[in-house]
């Protein structure tokens, strides 16, 4: 999944900090920004193991246009992370789905071109952002 993150640039003697928002406590820095999107990839999978071992549901992600005017993030740049979510949201189970052939070849492309690790991960992701699109329209 893709998680928007809000990032304070640093300059010679700050460091870029890094937020992401829809994650509890992911906050992080680095010298550079290469180093800071690193450090913000492994305190996204720290946050989300403690999440799980707390039995705390794992969160989906907001778009940028939701968090972008948050006063708390204002004069951020933004950036999204990419986070397989898949790991904590429990034990695989494996399911038999009949689709349209053209419908498997246009997501197998997707796949090799976006370098999505399999289409079992697009198809749960797809679900995933449908639920939760579906989701914010009844809050």
């Amino acid at each position: 999944m893709q998680y928007p993150i809000a990032i304070e640039w640093g300059d010679e003697s700050t460091a870029t900090g890094i937020a992401i928002p829809d994650i509890p406590y992911a906050v992080t820095a680095g010298d550079t920004y290469e180093e800071a999107y690193e450090a913000a990839i492994e305190i996204a999978h720290i946050r989300l193991e403690e999440m799980v071992a707390n039995g705390e549901s794992i969160p989906l992600p907001g778009s940028i246009e939701q968090h972008r005017h948050n006063p708390e993030y204002e004069g951020y740049g933004w950036g999204l992370l990419d986070i397989d979510v898949t790991p904590y949201m429990g034990k695989t189970e494996k399911v038999n789905v009949t689709l349209p052939g053209n419908l498997i070849r246009r997501i197998d492309g997707y796949v090799i071109r976006h370098s999505v690790k399999s289409r079992s991960a697009f198809l749960a992701d797809a679900a995933a952002d449908k639920l939760r699109r579906l989701e914010a329209g009844r809050s």
